[in-house]
Parts: C-alpha cells; structure tokens; sequence
C-alpha cells in the first residue's frame, strides 16, 4: 500500500475533528434562527433555519461517513472507502430538495392568503446578524481545510455554508422591509431562498457527478505524453484514470523493447511511475508492460 492510501485513515480523523469542531458554532445558529422564526412567524426566517440545520445534520452524517471513509483498502474494496464521502453530499441533496419543496409550499400559501408581516425587534434582527458572523467564520474554516486535506465532502459542505451567509443576508433585508409594514415581503424572501438552495443543490450535484461515474481525472494524452518521454518506453496505451478524496488514480500498457530483460522492463515501469507522479500528480499508478 502507498503513503497516500497509508495515510487515509489520518486524514478522515482530521476531517472528523473539523466536522465536531463546527457542530457545536451551528447548532448554536439553528437554534437563534429557529426561536426567533417562531416567535416571529416569518417563513423567511423559518426557511433560512431549516437550510442552516443542514450544517449541523451534515455535521454529525459526516462524523460517521469519514470514519467509513477513511478506512484502509481491504479485499472488495481495493480503491479504498473514499466513495463513502460521496454519500454524505447525497444526503445533502435530499435533505435540501425535500427544505426547498416545503419552504415553496409555506410561501405560495402566505401569497395566496394575504398573511400579515411578521413584526421583528431590534434586538432580534441584532441576533440574526450575528448568526451571520458565525455562519461567515465557519466557510471560511470549512473552505480552508478542506484545501489542506483535499475533501470534496468539506469543500462541497463550505459552499453549503456560503450559500446560507447570503440567504441570511436576504432575510434580513426582508425583515428590515417588514419592519416597515410592506406585506408580502417575507413570502417573496422565502422563494428567492428556497430558489437558492435549489441552486445549491445543482452545484452540489454538478460536483460530485465526476467521482461517482468516475470521470477521467488526466486527459489521457497527457498521461500518453508523460510516459512516452521516459527513456525505453516505445508507446503507452490502454490509459485510465479515476479520482477520489484527492487520491487520484491511474493505470496504463507501455510497450518496450521485447528483447530486454525482465528487471530491465520493471525499471522502466518504475520510472514511469514516477514521472507520472511528478508531473501529473497522480497518487496511484499501475503501469503493465507489454513486448513490442
């Protein structure tokens, strides 16, 4: 096993403690959010705490799916467990499509009905600022380390979180506006956020499509190229690649002279292997040799 695969394990604990870090700064927002909707009555508010308790779901789904994910690779799974991330943005679909879909309903019906503004403090629109501070903090760590650990999971579950820092903004532009007795604010509001985490999903789904159909991570002339330079190598073909938890994947046939030995062949291939590395950032390399 490489020290990229070696290492997997290491690296889901420090995604782990990222996820455990930040459960606690947005149960705290879901909670501000959630009091001060109910209080209110605003859907704009409600809705906004319905997409900020995705954080805080995900938070603990994902405790558990790194832990999966960061298994060694065993017997039927000799790519590793990383795919495992992939599930938790999943489960962020669903949980988003089925918010959105209830947040659409609540403010068509407010349309319809005529519902009185709901009637904001001072003091509350204060907390709902707040809240905003804490959710901008958090896509900033998220974001962060999720370059450092190269985690499609936390980079996809930090643009969750930017998303909810400008549908904050916008509720409390709509709550400012129905401080002022103008009616249909808060129902107009709630659409625009429903519309945006519909949005967000589709950029969610448009991300991890290419690791879960295991889309080309190298173009393979590229890789062709790289392994053609390599002294002894006649031709290279047969070129795949794969990508996932920033472990990328690749294998491919070099042809070389069938006159040399076998020794000869495997330094070759070996020289391959690091080239491709070194140029290409691939993790994991196979290289199979063929006579020609």
């Amino acid at each position: 096993m490489s020290g990229a695969l070696a290492a997997l394990p290491e690296r889901a604990a420090a995604i782990r403690r990222v996820f455990l870090g930040l459960l606690a700064a947005n149960l705290a927002v879901v909670a501000i959010k959630a009091s001060i909707g109910a209080s209110t009555g605003s859907l704009a508010v409600i809705g906004d705490a319905i997409h900020s308790s995705a954080d805080a779901f995900n938070n603990l789904l994902f405790v558990a799916l790194t832990r999966l994910a960061g298994q060694a690779p065993d017997h039927d799974h000799p790519y590793g467990h990383t795919k495992y991330e992939v599930v938790g943005a999943l489960a962020i679909l669903v949980f988003l499509s089925v918010a959105s879909f209830e947040l659409l309903k609540s403010a068509v019906q407010g349309l319809r009905s005529g519902a009185a503004p709901p009637d904001f403090t001072a003091v509350q629109l204060a907390v709902l600022a707040g809240s905003l501070g804490v959710n901008s903090w958090v896509a900033w760590y998220e974001t962060r380390r999720g370059r450092e650990l190269q985690s499609d999971l936390l980079l996809a579950d930090a643009a969750h979180t930017r998303a909810d820092v400008l549908i904050t903004i916008g509720v409390l532009a709509g709550a400012a506006l129905s401080r002022q007795g103008i009616r249909y604010v808060d129902p107009v509001i709630a659409i625009a956020v429903a519309m945006m985490i519909v949005r967000l999903g589709w950029g969610i789904f448009r991300g991890i499509m290419p690791v879960l159909m295991d889309e080309v991570a190298r173009e393979p002339d590229q890789v062709r190229r790289a392994a053609e330079s390599v002294e002894g190598v006649r031709s290279a073909y047969a070129i795949k690649s794969r990508s996932a938890a920033g472990v990328v994947f690749a294998e491919l046939t070099i042809g070389v002279n069938g006159e040399i030995t076998v020794a000869r062949a495997h330094t070759i291939a070996d020289a391959v292997e690091n080239r491709l590395r070194e140029e290409l950032g691939l993790t994991e390399v196979t290289v199979h040799i063929e006579p020609c």
